[in-house]
């Protein structure tokens, strides 16, 4: 045979040079798809929002400025207006009504929701997507002190939504806000603009000088999407350290 005989296979060295330029290739795009990841989760849980806001909307036309509301027991007896139940459907937590109280007696979902829901009687849940962020993280601190509630993976399982009501300021769940003590129409709103209602759950990250380690939106300062009064919905909003009801983005009081 004449010339020179054919190759047909790869040597040792160059595998492995593919092989690293390849490991070099994913360690450079793996954190930019990241970023994608985690910015096209933002977008989708600030549409949510604003699907809950412009059904909020309706709902006050309705209701004459009283936001969304319903009535759940206490652990020590009686009932009172509890946040959580504003919307969405039954969660885990076995209190206040969250996991016995769903989507067919939470207020806000026949503004939100086009199909009928279950009756609460039947077993199981409805699937409301409309109230689950694709960033929801859950909580590293519920602030349950109760074994086996002291955490969770996702606030929508844990009390049927990922979204909450500004019911009250970080002061503590007495602090009312945009409702009043034992329900009804929301007091007067001197800047609708500036003054949220309908937020992510890691807006009370820091409630009562505490930290519940929603970081939703990636590992360093806690953010929040935020629908506002006047409609317009904000996402990613810093939440900073501490009992800061108001900053300059947005305030918790009316």
């Amino acid at each position: 045979m004449t010339g020179r005989a054919r190759r047909d296979a790869f040597t040792l060295i160059e595998v492995l040079v593919v092989i690293a330029i390849v490991a070099v290739l994913v360690s450079v795009l793996l954190p930019a798809l990241g970023k994608a990841r985690l910015q096209a989760g933002a977008l989708a849980c600030g549409a949510r929002l604003q699907q809950l806001s412009v059904g909020l909307a309706l709902y006050l036309n309705e209701y004459d400025q009283t936001l969304p509301q319903t009535r759940g027991p206490l652990p020590g007896g009686g009932e009172s207006v509890i946040g959580a139940l504003f919307g969405g459907t039954k969660g885990t937590l076995p209190f206040y009504g969250v996991s016995t109280i769903g989507a067919e007696r939470r207020p806000l979902n026949r503004f939100v929701v086009d199909s009928p829901v279950p009756p609460d009687s039947e077993p199981g849940r409805a699937e409301l997507a409309v109230y689950r962020s694709p960033v929801d993280r859950g909580s590293e601190n519920t602030g349950i002190p109760v074994p086996g509630l002291g955490r969770c993976d996702s606030m929508y399982d844990f009390v049927g939504s990922s979204y909450t009501l500004n019911d009250h300021s970080l002061e503590g769940e007495g602090a009312a806000t945009l409702v009043p003590p034992g329900g009804g129409r929301m007091p007067m709103v001197a800047q609708a603009s500036r003054t949220w209602v309908i937020g992510t759950h890691t807006i009370y990250n820091f409630q009562q000088d505490g930290d519940r380690g929603m970081r939703w939106f990636g590992a360093g300062a806690v953010q929040a999407s935020l629908a506002f009064l006047d409609g317009h919905v904000r996402m990613r909003v810093a939440v900073p350290v501490g009992v800061r009801n108001t900053t300059p983005d947005y305030t918790f009081l009316p």
